[in-house]
């Protein structure tokens, strides 16, 4: 498959894969290896053909499967210094790290890539910009705040997978402890259905094909509202803008090169 195909999205697992005419590689290895692998067949992709796995940060529900992916198909991991360490400190065995400095582009294969700071409760957390021969993706999720780094990164993105996580209303009614609904509503938690639209407000231009709109809490959010949220706050400016959900427990939209 040339293109892109979330696996999973949400707090019990986080991975996408991308694959190019010469490369393919998961971003975060949040699911289980035998999910992974029942998914990537769905789109017609084996494990065994993964070159790499690039690593945003290191909770758990993005690196869930990474010790036993990487390990049994000997594939590099690449992360920045600061995340490689705290996943070390969790593995018994560790996979083969290539470590990148988050702000600094680099290649692999046919891909460009750009790892950038975002906040959240992690050490070095990064989102990416990835350059294929001829389109810009975005993948940014698991902020609590939108920088002005990340919205210049952003712009003139051709396809963007971002975070819609939660409706406040509903964190706020929901039966989780009070220091979960502080860490989510914090600027180093999850962007809300309205920061999203905020946010897509600003790198919004004519030849945005696509966003998926990701990692939405099955508690304190509804992929109806997130949707209606964002293509209301977007039609208030006669903006239309392709969307869909990326779903936690299938796979979501192929998006094709």
């Amino acid at each position: 498959m040339q293109g892109y195909c979330p696996l999973g999205s949400g707090s019990k697992g986080n991975s996408i894969f991308l694959g190019t005419k010469n490369t393919r590689v998961l971003i975060d290895a949040g699911l289980s290896r035998k999910a992974t692998q029942e998914r990537l067949g769905q789109i017609g992709v084996d494990l065994r053909d993964i070159d790499a796995i690039l690593i945003t940060h290191e909770h758990v529900d993005h690196i869930r499967g990474l010790n036993s992916i990487a390990l049994k198909y000997k594939i590099p991991v690449f992360a920045n210094s600061d995340t490689a360490h705290a996943i070390l400190e969790t593995l018994d065995h560790s996979p083969k790290f290539k470590i990148f400095s988050t702000g600094e582009t680099f290649e692999f294969g046919d891909l460009e890539i750009h790892p950038f700071s975002i906040q959240h409760d992690t050490l070095d957390p990064v989102a990416f910009t990835i350059n294929t021969t001829s389109l810009k993706l975005g993948f940014c999720t698991d902020l609590g705040f939108v920088t002005t780094l990340v919205k210049s990164r952003l712009k003139e993105c051709d396809y963007l997978y971002i975070e819609a996580n939660h409706e406040p209303a509903m964190v706020h009614a929901s039966s989780r402890p009070m220091v979960y609904k502080q860490r989510v509503l914090s600027r180093q938690g999850h962007l809300s259905n309205q920061q999203c639209a905020n946010l897509l407000l600003e790198v919004a231009h004519p030849k945005l094909r696509h966003v998926h709109l990701a990692h939405l809490s099955e508690e304190c959010n509804h992929p109806q509202k997130a949707l209606d949220t964002i293509q209301n706050t977007l039609h208030s400016l006669a903006l239309s803008i392709d969307l869909s959900i990326a779903y936690q427990h299938q796979i979501s939209r192929s998006i094709l090169f």
